[in-house]
């Protein structure tokens, strides 16, 4: 377990909630994600884009994401990237993803000790809602707030409507993700953070914005959580 030097957490016993980005913190997505994105953009031949800039842009919303790929797409090619997109990850990519090894049980005993737990994630409700029941996790969240229903992260009214749906002050939540989005989102509600190095954004680039902790992966939250309750 790896915790940001510069780490000032609060005492466990203040959080109440945890929010949990998904794909890339809870489920095992990033690489599926960026093929079938490779893959939809070879398709309509629109540009040719690394690696390393698909995985900079997951965790916003669709337009941000569409318009940074393909810069000056106007509406006609947005919906065709979208509905190409699609077609590949619903054709087959989106059977691929599972959960991060050992997820299931952490949730467990972050439920077990007391811990809300929620949902904040830049995708649709549908897919969202797809990847719930299939992993099992269906019923296991408090609330979710997904693309379909909140503005796109670094903004931050998933968490906001979260906090509000649950009855909770922006001090007893803690939100945990894989990219800079999901902190700036965090720190635009005044909800502290911890990263997660399990997914898009390089360890460096979390570390930047001075989460309260930096883990290798979000199995390692429990015990994150109990060294700041002891």
């Amino acid at each position: 377990m790896t915790v940001s030097p510069a780490s000032t957490r609060p005492p466990a016993e203040v959080y109440r909630l945890v929010i949990f980005d998904w794909d890339g913190t809870l489920l095992d997505s990033v690489g599926s994600i960026v093929e079938c994105t490779q893959v939809t953009l070879a398709e309509l031949e629109v540009t040719t884009v690394p690696e390393s800039t698909i995985r900079a842009v997951l965790g916003l919303g669709l337009r941000e994401t569409v318009e940074t790929l393909c810069p000056g797409c106007d509406e006609e090619l947005f919906h065709r990237v979208l509905e190409t997109y699609r077609k590949h990850w619903f054709g087959g990519y989106s059977t691929e993803p599972v959960l991060f090894e050992g997820v299931a049980e952490a949730l467990d005993e972050l439920q077990h000790r007391g811990y809300l737990l929620a949902v904040a994630t830049a995708k649709g409700r549908i897919g969202l809602d797809a990847d719930l029941g299939a992993t099992g996790l269906a019923g296991r969240f408090a609330a979710t707030r997904t693309i379909t229903e909140s503005p796109s992260k670094p903004h931050p009214g998933m968490v906001l409507d979260i906090l509000e749906e649950l009855g909770m002050g922006a001090a007893e939540a803690l939100v945990v993700g894989d990219t800079t989005h999901d902190l700036r989102m965090a720190a635009n509600a005044g909800v502290a953070s911890v990263a997660v190095c399990s997914g898009s954004h390089p360890r460096r680039e979390l570390l930047a914005l001075e989460p309260a902790g930096c883990l290798a992966g979000a199995v390692e939250l429990p015990g994150w959580l109990a060294q700041g309750s002891a």
